[in-house]
């Protein structure tokens, strides 16, 4: 595959994704070295306009954490993928891959909290960095490389390191544009941007016949891709009409001139609540000066407006221009749905990165330069320009999975969460995006409220874009906790969530009840049970995939899902929380993703700490067990519930706490092994009991566990 090499980067090599089906395992074996430490190189550079310590720790947007974590994050991602997936045994800097660990922007599970972060040195984390680049560079070295590549090899986790850091090139430069000018090099010889502003063209409505769009991909593929990628989905697409060009900052200044920020006829609902809130009146990176006049604000520096560049704004701001212009010319105009997207990549004959001559067909790729270029500068053939590349283009559709879609095992919550219809995709890739984002098959999508370096361009068509907003859970790992948590008694059992609370709030019943912490809530019963005897609870889980169904309790006070019955066959399921006498535990109730035998200091001072059937699902519990005093008031009680499970999918077997022959030839049971990792700091507080739990599997099948629940108070 070509590569090409940007003088924008000094000469830093800006590769295409690497084709994963072709080639000999040593000559892949280095090319994906090569691309790992480009990938490391460009992200590196991404951070040198950094003035001061104080830049890197200054939040850019309320949202987001400040570019500290940023910088750590895609080096920290690599080591807690490779210790989950056991190709690495020991960690490099347990705290910081703990703090930088997780970075979902603006989900309710993420942890913002300033009071809870005292942020490294710069200098500090570029070291760890290339403490990270020795270690990858190591594994290489030593493991072999088998064709093609697939999501079971080191070499595809390398890769997901590698296009994950690349996300974050994008994301991180968008931070970057929000800074205070202070805190940047306003010249910087790898981000120059463009020079060109001509006099705006005309925009207009060009047709696009109608045809059948194929979307999704198999496993395995060409190139890396992320899990939302995988399945199949095909639609006929109806004719329509696109506009010729991107909406350029003079049409979109039309929109400004005429109040539309101001008039709520033009915006949704959710728009109007933004636009107030927001209250600027234009968009975000636009400046208007005391004059009249206006600036752009580009990742480093203010330049005079170049009217001729594309608009760049949220999907909110886009929809409500849509909804002015549909007002004022008559015509139903709306953005693109993501099928309609590709259907004008079809129809201008665009090719996929492995088909491209001479470089980018574009402005994109970090090939031309550090900003946009103007609206009419890339022909992309029937008369359509910037079809891909230059700046995002945002349309009418939710992220969703295709028919076959599945979830990595070591990044189970990279789509997942955003499947909520509340995350529209963009399409097409920006000046600065790179690797899977610039794939035929690449889907991204953020919160309709975020920036990127997005603008859009709008159809008319007499077809609505139906969006469903009843969405039941369907996730297959998940559905059967949220059945076994909100659903019916399987095989008429008792609830376990809801048992092992009421057990817990039983011994608890002349104690101090402030503070209670769940690790393993799954989908969040037993952790609104507890806060029925708790002033404040607080559930963990390593994966965001079930924690967001507690989210969506403490949010909307229900939720729903799907369970198999037979075959095809499914139930559908509502459950709410004032029907199970909980609605008033909403308040008192926080949900947060983290990994057990890696936890931030800051989760400490609680009178009761549950850690539910989790245990036996982490890769080093012992390490945990022997600090958790420290998580625990004095006099407090600790709660284990577990199934005793030891499986080495989870847990390497020399880190099992029991099921397995001691030294001495004696049989350790996972109790003898609890009571070791807890040492001198507790004492059993009553013998041990058990518990059933029932998971539905269908109508037919069921899981039926017994549970082991010992009980032990901090000494």
């Amino acid at each position: 595959m070509p590569t090409t090499t940007n003088s924008l980067l000094d000469g830093v090599e800006t590769p295409l994704t690497i084709n994963l089906l072709e080639g000999t395992p040593v000559e892949k074996r280095e090319e994906i070295r090569r691309y790992f430490h480009q990938t490391f190189d460009i992200y590196e550079k991404l951070f040198e306009p950094m003035v001061s310590q104080e830049a890197f720790v200054t939040r850019a947007d309320p949202l987001r954490h400040p570019l500290i974590f940023y910088y750590g994050h895609t080096a920290v991602f690599y080591i807690n993928k490779l210790i989950l997936g056991k190709f690495l045994k020991e960690r490099l800097d347990p705290h910081l891959e703990s703090l930088c660990a997780i970075g979902v922007d603006e989900m309710s599970w993420d942890d913002l909290n300033e009071a809870h972060y005292v942020w490294p040195d710069h200098v500090k984390v570029k070291a760890y960095r290339e403490q990270v680049r020795a270690t990858i560079d190591k594994l290489i070295d030593e493991t072999p490389l088998e064709m093609p590549v697939q999501w079971n090899s080191l070499y595809w986790i390398i890769m997901m390191g590698i296009e994950h850091e690349r996300i974050h090139l994008e994301t991180s430069s968008v931070l970057i544009r929000q800074l205070p000018l202070s805190l940047v090099e306003q010249e910087h010889p790898s981000w120059a941007v463009c020079q060109d502003d001509p006099t705006p063209p005309e925009n207009d409505l060009v047709g696009v016949p109608g045809g059948l769009v194929q979307q999704g991909k198999e496993q395995p593929s060409r190139f890396y891709g992320w899990d939302n990628e995988y399945g199949s989905f095909e639609t006929e697409v109806a004719e329509f009409k696109a506009s010729k060009y991107l909406v350029s900052n003079a049409e979109f200044r039309q929109f400004v001139d005429d109040s539309g920020y101001q008039q709520q006829a033009y915006w949704s609902e959710e728009g109007w609540k933004w636009a107030q809130y927001d209250a600027h009146g234009m968009p975000r990176f636009w400046r208007k000066r005391g004059d009249g006049s206006y600036a752009l604000r580009t990742m480093l520096k203010e330049i005079e407006m170049p009217w001729s560049w594309p608009a760049e704004v949220n999907y909110l701001e886009a929809k409500a221009y849509c909804n002015w212009l549909s007002a004022k010319t008559g015509k139903s105009i709306r953005l693109p749905s993501e099928e309609e997207w590709y259907r004008l990549l079809d129809y201008t004959g665009t090719p996929d990165v492995g088909a491209w001559k001479n470089g980018a067909p574009g402005n994109i790729n970090l090939e031309v330069c550090a900003s946009s270029t103007p609206v009419n500068r890339y022909e992309f053939g029937q008369g359509f320009f910037d079809v891909m590349g230059n700046v995002w283009q945002h349309t009418e559709t939710p992220i969703a999975g295709f028919a076959g879609f599945e979830v990595h095992p070591l990044y189970d919550d990279f789509s997942t969460p955003t499947f909520d219809t509340k995350h529209n995709l963009i399409k097409g890739g920006s000046w600065i995006s790179t690797g899977n984002e610039v794939i035929r098959d690449s889907r991204y999508a953020f919160r309709r409220h975020f920036y990127q370096h997005a603008g859009f361009r709008y159809v008319e068509s007499k077809h609505e874009v139906v969006i469903k907003d009843d969405r039941y859970e369907t996730d297959p790992d998940v559905t059967p906790y949220c059945e076994a948590h909100y659903g019916p008694d399987g095989l008429g059992v008792d609830n376990y969530a809801e048992k092992i609370a009421q057990i817990c709030l039983d011994r608890m019943a002349k104690e101090e009840r402030n503070k209670a912490l769940e690790i393993g809530c799954k989908v969040g019963r037993t952790t609104f049970e507890l806060a029925a005897g708790f002033k404040q609870v607080l559930g963990l889980d390593p994966t965001a995939r079930t924690i967001r169904i507690g989210v969506e309790m403490v949010d909307k006070g229900y939720t729903q899902w799907e369970i198999p019955s037979e075959g095809d066959i499914v139930d559908f399921r509502q459950a709410y929380l004032k029907n199970i006498g909980l609605d008033s535990a909403r308040s008192k109730v926080e949900f947060m993703q983290t990994d057990l035998s890696n936890m931030k200091d800051l989760y400490r001072g609680y009178d009761l700490i549950l850690i539910n059937c989790q245990l036996e699902r982490s890769y080093d519990p012992a390490q945990f067990l022997k600090s958790v005093h420290e998580r625990l008031n004095e006099g407090g009680l600790l709660v284990i519930a577990s199934t005793n499970d030891w499986n080495e999918t989870h847990t390497q077997r020399d880190k099992w706490l029991g099921g397995f022959k001691d030294r001495t030839g004696e049989n350790q049971s996972t109790l003898d092994g609890i009571e070791l990792a807890l040492g001198e700091h507790f004492k059993s507080a009553e013998a041990p009991i058990e518990i059933p739990q029932v998971i539905r599997r269908n109508a037919r099948v069921f899981e039926h566990n017994l549970v082991q629940v010992s009980f032990w108070r901090k000494a």
